[in-house]
């Protein structure tokens, strides 16, 4: 874990935070305020409105699907109110394609879900520097694995046929990985 003395938040400690998924945006919104940040969290669109019409955030993590629009409209509303603002994209979708449009709009960075609190801390503070610190405890293989099928699953109302038919594998093995635990 990074201490005080790894990285520099600027004066402006404002940091946005867009993203639907309700306990994933808690979780950040707490870690990100106890590393320095003053967190204004939203859930969607029409929140994120609202926040933006008082305040210009100096850092922003923007989820890019949500469930009332696309988080490529949030960097722009941001970077048309305060260019220089600091904008990492997160997304569980990740392509070439988004990733490009994501940094061609303005975005400094794109992570793929899931995303830890010091990755995306690096994403925004190291981005003046060539490269951040490597990360102390990365996932293994089968956690993001284990992740990906989770998303799908919840992305297909939890059928469990229609995951396995999306994920190119047999219903009986996804039904065997979704009554295990999460490999650490």
């Amino acid at each position: 874990m990074l201490d005080d003395t790894d990285y520099k938040i600027d004066e402006d400690n404002t940091l946005l935070i867009l993203d639907d998924d309700q306990p994933f945006l808690k979780r950040l919104s707490a870690a990100m305020g106890k590393r320095g940040f003053r967190v204004f969290s939203a859930s969607s669109m029409a929140d994120f409105g609202k926040i933006i019409e008082t305040v210009s955030p100096n850092y922003a993590i923007i989820d890019l699907r949500l469930n009332d629009g696309t988080g490529l409209d949030a960097v722009e509303s941001i970077r048309n109110k305060k260019p220089d603002s600091k904008i990492v994209v997160l997304t569980g979708y990740g392509a070439i394609a988004t990733a490009v449009a994501a940094v061609k709009i303005g975005a400094i960075d794109y992570l793929s879900k899931p995303a830890d609190a010091n990755d995306i801390l690096n994403a925004l503070v190291f981005s003046d520097r060539s490269k951040p610190p490597p990360p102390i405890n990365p996932m293994s293989a089968d956690r993001v694995k284990w992740e990906h099928i989770q998303r799908v699953f919840e992305l297909c109302n939890r059928n469990v046929s229609e995951t396995a038919r999306r994920l190119n594998m047999h219903r009986r093995t996804l039904q065997r990985i979704l009554a295990k635990r999460s490999p650490r």
